[in-house]
């Protein structure tokens, strides 16, 4: 469906569609998942889905392209004449909380850069690279200055991509490997708080 002008019980389906969508695909991936299984998930028809979609794929990017839009902007908010300790502390918490309360829509993505990205490549190196590239810019400056310690910028940030993102992509081994952390919050927090000291201590030049 491609009008652009849709009611609110159009946009409310469509939602309703890709919030099923997300549940089919994040656990049995996009091979495994049919339009059947969302449609059921949906409440709806077949039939109904494909008034909205035009194909399984077509679910499938739309959802992955809202979680990369979704991902860019705390990347956005890096500003480089804030504080280094507290700009950089502050993505890690919006990544963090991101993983806390969407943790399937991080397992879509996983799923689908472990499978080489056939259907968002176009989206990393069209929106994702040139951002990152200008916020790596923006830490380059930090450490030329010495305001951080002289690290790689862009293994910063796949480093604080990794350890904000395991929470949500191996939330099942986290839970079975720590006592206690099916308390969601005190997991986060405590993660949180391991999280801050070695990015803080490790990156402030002493």
């Amino acid at each position: 469906m491609t009008d652009t002008k849709q009611t609110k019980i159009q946009l409310k389906n469509r939602q309703r569609i890709m919030d099923a969508a997300l549940e089919i695909f994040s656990t049995y991936g996009y091979r495994g998942s049919t339009i059947e299984q969302v449609a059921q998930a949906a409440e709806m028809s077949k039939s109904s889905v494909f008034y909205y979609f035009g194909s399984k794929t077509e679910i499938y990017v739309a959802l992955l392209t809202k979680t990369i839009d979704g991902w860019l902007e705390p990347l956005k908010q890096l500003d480089e004449n804030g504080d280094p300790s507290k700009e950089i502390w502050a993505y890690v918490e919006r990544k963090l909380e991101m993983s806390r309360n969407n943790p399937k829509a991080s397992r879509l993505f996983a799923n689908e850069i472990l499978h080489g990205a056939p259907n968002i490549m176009n989206i990393l190196k069209g929106d994702l690279k040139p951002l990152l590239d200008e916020k790596c810019l923006v830490l380059k400056k930090w450490i030329e200055q010495g305001k951080l310690v002289n690290v790689s910028p862009h293994h910063l940030i796949f480093m604080i991509w990794a350890a904000t993102q395991h929470y949500a992509d191996f939330e099942v081994q986290v839970d079975a490997l720590i006592e206690g952390c099916a308390d969601r919050d005190a997991c986060f927090n405590e993660a949180e708080a391991t999280l801050r000291t070695i990015f803080l201590n490790g990156l402030l030049p002493r």
